[in-house]
């Protein structure tokens, strides 16, 4: 299947860009379980370039701040909305973008990022 394979070089390409920007520093990259994250060739690549590879759980939007922010830009810019146009979308978005800007404790309060899964909560994700 090569659409997994381009994925997986493009990947590649990524890890080769992101060690020279901490080159004294052991990197760390915690992402989800795409098949491109696991293919031979970006771990490959990780390895050489020592990137430690993490996976998250199957299903974790709690240890991805960027998913409560997709949620709450959802939320506060397209849910009851139809935008006529594709102008008037990005300018709401702008406006979103801008106004959360304006207060990082906010921001830093609606994204906190778990350090560890809560075990009764993760009984909740898998059926018995």
């Amino acid at each position: 299947m090569a659409y997994p394979r381009a994925n997986g070089t493009h990947t590649t390409k990524a890890l080769r860009r992101l060690r020279p920007q901490q080159p004294d520093r052991p990197l760390l990259v915690l992402w989800n379980g795409a098949a491109y994250h696991r293919a031979a060739c970006v771990r490959a690549a990780a390895a050489r370039l020592g990137i430690k590879l993490v996976p998250l759980p199957g299903y974790s939007p709690d240890f991805m701040p960027v998913a409560a922010l997709w949620r709450w830009l959802r939320e506060d810019v397209a849910y009851r909305s139809c935008h006529p146009t594709a102008d008037d979308l990005a300018r709401r978005v702008a406006a979103f973008e801008a106004r959360v800007n304006r207060d990082p404790h906010t921001v830093a309060n609606r994204l906190r990022v778990k350090r560890r899964p809560d075990p009764n909560e993760e009984k909740l994700r898998f059926s018995n």
